[in-house]
């Protein structure tokens, strides 16, 4: 019996930590038995398989890893699918004490610290202890490659949308004009873009903005929404339940990032034909082609995005077109089919 731990660091909302939870709930094998850990956090009620997840806390690190340590004795377990870098040390000090001929995996969701600050010692810390490397676009594949990380231990396998959960659905057609993000509040999500994109179009009557989503950087979007005298046009949602629900609710759904890698939102709002509008970073035009499947803009340019918003408000013929053809591209290369079934691969010794 081929068994598999999934560690991620906390159930909050957020990229890696619903990958995390779709990972746990889709992930089957009849030669397989799945086990999972991370710190609590509201994600919690998603997970499926309560009875084979370990709660681990948040700071108490030499706790967490002797709890580990104790699971992968007793459940034999053979591979370890990290999904940050700080539970692929995890993973690595697992592996050294236990002295188990255990299989690490890491999904490289976002730019780490490390590799910014000492690319040599994250080329070698993945070099030497990894045996798989899932990079959710090609844009990062190559990126890891430039690093000097071995080109053969990376695999690029996409986020996957359950095409079923995220319905294709029609035009909206009420009075206001909805222009949304949906990302944690933190500094890289560049929400001071979004407003300032706002408050480009905030003499458009019928234009509203919708942030959904909450984090470290709430109170300052707050303070920016009362300096810009937006208070009537942006509204702040919070932590949303259903995701699909806000999606379906949107006209437009903006993406400022300073920095993304391949982000999940992205591919939701594709499948249920919402359009998007994204800045052009990472590996996002692997699934956003301009004119095509979403529309891109070059640089973080407030006025760009506030003509292109304009362009897309009036041309529904535009909209409904870009939403076919991003749901066609989604059924085709971003399944969570294909997805579940190419990470199992992974795990294959």
């Amino acid at each position: 019996m081929n068994n598999v731990l999934l560690l991620t660091d906390k159930l909050i909302v957020g990229g890696a930590e619903m990958y995390f939870c779709k990972l746990e709930n889709h992930l089957d094998d009849e030669f397989i038995n799945f086990y999972s850990a991370a710190a609590m956090g509201e994600l919690y009620s998603e997970i499926h398989n309560k009875q084979n997840f370990l709660p681990l806390k948040l700071k108490n690190h030499f706790l967490n890893i002797y709890k580990l340590i104790k699971l992968v004795i007793q459940k034999d377990i053979r591979v370890i699918h990290a999904n940050s870098l700080r539970m692929l040390l995890y993973s690595i000090l697992i592996k050294k004490f236990t002295r188990k001929n255990v299989r690490l995996v890491y999904t490289k969701h976002n730019v780490t610290i490390l590799e910014k600050k000492m690319p040599k010692l994250f080329r070698e810390l993945l070099n030497q202890h990894v045996n798989q490397i899932i990079a959710v676009s090609n844009f990062e594949r190559a990126n890891l490659i430039s690093l000097g990380v071995n080109n053969d231990i990376i695999k690029t396998i996409y986020n996957g949308v359950d095409v079923k959960q995220f319905a294709f659905k029609q035009l909206r057609s009420n009075e206001t004009f909805n222009i949304g993000i949906l990302a944690r509040l933190s500094k890289e999500k560049n929400h001071e873009l979004f407003l300032k994109i706002a408050n480009e179009l905030k003499d458009v009557d019928n234009a509203m903005f919708y942030i959904a989503g909450d984090g470290p950087e709430r109170e300052y979007v707050e303070r920016m929404v009362y300096e810009l005298n937006l208070s009537n046009k942006v509204k702040l949602l919070g932590n949303l339940s259903n995701p699909y629900e806000f999606i379906c609710n949107m006209d437009l759904l903006l993406l400022t990032s300073l920095r993304e890698v391949f982000p999940m939102v992205i591919l939701e709002a594709m499948a249920t034909g919402t359009t998007i509008v994204s800045v052009d970073v990472g590996g996002i035009k692997e699934a956003v082609l301009n004119y095509e499947t979403g529309m891109l803009i070059p640089d973080h340019s407030e006025k760009d995005f506030a003509e292109m918003v304009k362009l897309l408000q009036n041309d529904k013929d535009l909209r409904l077109n870009l939403g076919k053809r991003a749901r066609i591209k989604v059924e085709e290369s971003f399944s969570l089919t294909s997805m579940i079934q190419s990470t199992l691969d992974s795990y294959r010794l």
